[in-house]
């Protein structure tokens, strides 16, 4: 058997230079895996970072989107209970051209959609009055509208006074609220200018006032007559509560 040699000192060394070669080989090689896989797991924490951003991006615009369908809705409801669309109107304040010319072009927006004709309409009135003359074209307007089938309801509320008792007059069914007052007077006039003048003015307004009694005195359904109400307002306002209006048949119903 050959006897074991006994390895150089430069062999020795050039072995101890291998191995610390083949080490640190070893070493850069697994800082390379390590920084390798730190940056991979980097890379997938921050995906997971912006899928999560994006996730919530997502949820927000949806939340968004939600809340702007909600005021939507929230508007279109307003919308829709409106008065308009429920066939109601408020007349508020004096007759005049203006007031009467706004309600007259309400009405004839309802009157002309075809799907609505010979529905209800409600008018409110809280009125001090006004003129005449505005006052008897919307008067003409309502009853030509029932006529062509519609059904109206004219309601006091607060008070109807002067013009806004006589317009109370052309409903199919007049109410008055409970603490609401009507009052007939007189048809006024401010004329002024020579008396022939002042006497043909004088005719025309003792012709209203005559039509105008006709008008309380047909709807009263014979509760009144045109002497008791030349009476009770000759030369002075006449106030009649809610029950005094329903017991001379100047409306039809307290609610």
């Amino acid at each position: 058997m050959a006897e074991e040699r006994t390895p150089t000192k430069e062999e020795i060394a050039a072995n101890i230079k291998k191995t610390e070669a083949e080490t640190h080989k070893a070493a850069v090689e697994a800082d390379a895996v390590e920084t390798k896989a730190k940056a991979e797991a980097d890379k997938l924490k921050a995906e997971a970072r912006k899928t999560v951003a994006e996730a919530k991006q997502v949820e927000l615009k949806l939340v968004e989107a939600q809340h702007e369908a909600d005021r939507a809705e929230h508007k279109r409801k307003k919308e829709l209970s409106a008065d308009e669309h429920h066939f109601v109107y408020h007349f508020n304040g004096a007759f005049d051209g203006a007031s009467v010319d706004k309600c007259l072009d309400q009405l004839n927006v309802w009157n002309r959609n075809e799907e609505a004709k010979g529905g209800k309409i409600e008018i409110v009135f809280r009125s001090p009055g006004g003129a005449v003359i505005p006052g008897m074209a919307l008067f003409d307007e309502i009853t030509a509208m029932r006529c062509a089938g519609w059904y109206f309801t004219t309601t006091c509320r607060g008070y109807a006074a002067s013009m806004g008792g006589i317009l109370l007059q052309a409903g199919d069914v007049r109410k008055c609220g409970p603490e609401s007052y009507i009052l007939i007077h007189e048809i006024a006039s401010s004329a002024v200018g020579k008396i022939g003048e002042l006497e043909d003015e004088v005719e025309f307004i003792r012709m209203i006032q005559d039509r105008v009694l006709d008008i309380f005195v047909d709807r009263s359904g014979g509760k009144v007559t045109k002497a008791r109400l030349r009476s009770m307002y000759r030369r002075k306002d006449f106030w009649l509560s809610s029950e005094k209006a329903l017991r001379l048949g100047i409306v039809d119903e307290i609610g």
